[in-house]
């Protein structure tokens, strides 16, 4: 047992709850308590939620100026904290600390930037004259107090991708890390309360039951989660009965298609990267390919060459690509997913628990499936690539948009003309060609179907933080 534990920030102090109640936080390499952390209830709610409304008369009145200013200040801190946030992530998730220092701490920081100087060029249509002797015009403000709630795969990147939008459009926050992973969340947010006014960021820990009072609490006018599908259909159905906004980024099942005249050698190792990076913990995981007739059976071969190549262990280990799944019941449910695997399926590679200690579940590759079983329809979230064999084009477009999820997606082909006709049908709201996953702050991130619906990153991202209103004067005499 350790005696670290973790705070809640709230009104600019790190408290602990107001009933003094923690619940224990698991190392899941280890699968060991190693912190405690604030099980927040309704009067934390309250309190954070008081915090950032009195806060937002003031920060909601900034200049894009003054607000950029401090994302920028963030943005250097966490460059010069960088080691610091790394260690509490790894510790948190059981990512690889070199791999989390290279691949997640840069975006994080470059977010910021690129939000600090998007607030300051929010457009909309130029004030005209649409009637005789009135000018109208448009304003775009912020809509006021946000109640966010995080994951678990990426806590520190996902919150960045929540709270800088937010506060670049002049937004107060409460966010809700998971209950799994709160170190990084408090933490960047003690580091944040140097550069802004006292209840502009707020954060609260907990469980379920927190989560739901933040989202159901009266005073926020928008709440935003990314998550599971059945929590955002809890969170959307409590937001409507007070005709809050809602911000949904939810499951995946992307669709990777490898047509006959693609790379095999190459496809196979960027998509075994992409399907494996993360344990597979990510919604837009190249974990759901669709192979065309002449290359599945030396695709196949391929992945499971490429699968027995990679490693998972402990994060200090600079040889291994993920570490481990996030907490028990995630291992046991990728666990579940494979070990449930129908008759005509083939395990090809991997299937198994690594180790006694940890959540640890080796790279593994699924063939033989076909489009109504259960690892094809619903979302595994771990180290678990499947492999279907399609007929044609009109069969890999079928299959791939045959799915409750519309995320993310990817296209693998020497033909230009393949590509734009795949990117043109795929119901997904990303679409890759010949590569999968890569992401930019200038672009948008976001699903279609149950993935939910809005925009994260990319001015689109920090419009969906801002309310239209339209002005209009009487100029006549």
């Amino acid at each position: 047992m350790t005696d670290l534990t973790f705070k809640n920030v709230v009104n600019g102090e790190l408290v602990d709850s107001a009933s003094g109640e923690t619940y224990e936080v698991i190392d899941p390499s280890t699968g060991e308590v190693y912190a405690k952390a604030p099980m927040s209830g309704a009067e934390d709610i309250d309190r954070a939620y008081a915090a950032a409304d009195a806060a937002f008369a003031g920060w909601g009145d900034t200049t894009p100026q003054e607000r950029a200013r401090a994302l920028l200040h963030i943005a250097d801190a966490i460059d010069a904290r960088a080691d610091e946030l790394v260690k509490v992530e790894s510790r948190d998730t059981g990512k690889p600390l070199g791999l989390t220092a290279s691949e997640e701490l840069p975006p994080s920081s470059d977010h910021f930037r690129f939000f600090a100087g998007a607030a300051r060029v929010l457009e909309g249509k130029s004030a005209g004259e649409y009637m005789s002797d009135h000018t109208s015009f448009i304003r775009r403000e912020p809509i006021g107090v946000v109640g966010q709630v995080t994951p678990w795969n990426y806590p520190l990147m996902m919150m960045i991708w929540k709270i800088a939008p937010a506060l670049a459009a002049g937004n107060t926050v409460v966010l809700k890390p998971s209950d799994t992973t709160p170190a990084s969340s408090t933490l960047l947010a003690e580091i944040c309360q140097e550069f802004l006014p006292p209840g502009v960021l707020n954060v609260v820990c907990g469980d379920r039951d927190t989560g739901r009072a933040l989202v159901e609490h009266r005073t926020p006018q928008m709440v935003s989660i990314t998550g599971s599908v059945r929590a955002g259909m809890e969170v959307a159905g409590a937001a409507a009965a007070d005709v809050k906004r809602v911000h949904l980024e939810l499951g995946g099942k992307a669709p990777v298609i490898v047509f006959d005249d693609a790379d095999v050698e190459k496809a196979a190792a960027a998509i075994a990267e992409a399907g494996y990076f993360n344990a597979g913990q990510d919604c837009t995981a190249a974990t759901r390919v669709l192979a065309g007739p002449g290359v599945y059976d030396d695709f196949v071969a391929a992945l499971a060459e490429q699968a027995k190549g990679i490693r998972t262990g402990m994060p200090d280990d600079e040889d291994v690509l993920y570490g481990a799944l996030n907490n028990a019941t995630q291992l046991d449910r990728v666990a579940g997913m494979v070990d449930r695997l129908p008759d005509h399926a083939k395990l090809e590679t991997g299937g198994a628990r690594q180790g006694e200690a940890g959540y640890f579940y080796t790279p593994t590759v699924l063939s033989g499936l076909k489009q109504d079983d259960e690892q094809i329809q619903d979302e595994i979230f771990g180290p678990v690539i499947t492999v279907q064999k399609f007929g044609d084009e009109a069969e890999a477009l079928r299959w791939a948009n045959g799915v409750r999820y519309g995320l993310s997606a990817s296209v693998w082909s020497k033909d230009h003309g393949t590509a734009m006709r795949m990117s043109k049908r795929l119901d997904f709201g990303v679409v890759w060609i010949n590569t999968h996953i890569p992401f930019v702050s200038e672009m948008p991130h976001g699903g279609f179907k149950h993935s939910g619906y809005g925009k994260d990153l990319s001015m689109y991202g920090l419009e969906d933080y801002t309310r239209i209103k339209h002005v209009m004067s009487y100029i006549g005499g």
